[in-house]
């Protein structure tokens, strides 16, 4: 039983130990050892992957700000959704291009001086506006470790990238109310596990007053816009900087939000 619990939790500790690669390497599929796809790649066998699936959906609930059990949750859970996600991504010319070229969003490969000359309304200087007023790093990203595919492995990382031009996109902050609505449109944009379980157990945390506002009203309009839009993973959003943050709402069919919600101070 000792030996087997060794084996078990033997992927855990390296996740822990192991530092964050530098976001600017592109994921390719090239030999980094036994049993390794991509540099930070953690084998796993399918029992310790629903042991992790467990445990790090037990601490996410707990604590939505842990960042690092949400990425566990979904690297274990996630693989054919990715597979389903990928597969969109090939079909449409400007998905299958960031599938060939990989880029990645972090500060190294940012112009943060291009954002700032951008302008105003503009998708890229809109975004820098998000980072700044919230105080985000596209570097907090977790990488990804325990997909067992170097592909797939990149499709969830560019999903991670993303996720704040999807606030920037809906108009929502990175409070838990913003954060529970950006997730329910992941949930029905992706499929992924992990979204839907922080969709649906999220809103425990909220007041009386913001879960009435919620399901009242943003829930419904963050599934209608995620239902009308494409895929969002097929954007090439470093290629749309100067593109107004309006006009590609009309293209992607995404409108207003039924109210204001007010951000952290």
């Amino acid at each position: 039983m000792r030996t087997l619990l060794r084996g078990v939790l033997r992927p855990l500790r390296a996740f822990r130990s192991r530092p964050w690669p530098a976001a600017d390497v592109p994921l390719r599929a090239t030999s980094h050892g036994t049993g390794l796809l991509y540099p930070e790649h953690i084998p796993t066998t399918p029992l310790q992957k629903a042991l992790l699936a467990a445990g790090s959906a037990g601490m996410a609930l707990y604590d939505p700000y842990r960042h690092d059990m949400v990425a566990v949750l979904g690297e274990t859970t996630g693989c054919r959704t990715l597979k389903v996600l990928r597969d969109q991504m090939r079909r449409d010319p400007e998905g299958a291009q960031i599938l060939q070229e990989r880029p990645r969003i972090s500060l190294s490969t940012l112009d943060l001086g291009k954002l700032r000359s951008l302008p105003e309304g503009s998708l890229g200087r809109e975004y820098l506006r998000f980072l700044d007023v919230y105080r985000v790093s596209p570097d907090t990203r977790a990488p990804t470790r325990f997909v067992d595919s170097e592909e797939l492995a990149y499709v969830m990382q560019r999903y991670r990238e993303v996720h704040d031009m999807l606030h920037t996109l809906l108009g929502m902050p990175t409070n838990i109310l913003g954060e529970i609505v950006v997730k329910w449109f992941e949930a029905v944009q992706t499929g992924l596990p992990m979204c839907i379980l922080s969709a649906l157990f999220g809103p425990i945390q909220l007041s009386a007053r913001n879960l009435q506002v919620l399901v009242s009203k943003l829930i419904p309009w963050a599934v209608q816009n995620a239902r009308r839009a494409p895929c969002v993973l097929n954007l090439y959003y470093e290629r749309r900087w100067e593109q107004p943050l309006k006009a590609l709402r009309q293209e992607l069919s995404i409108t207003e939000p039924p109210m204001h919600v007010q951000g952290p101070a």
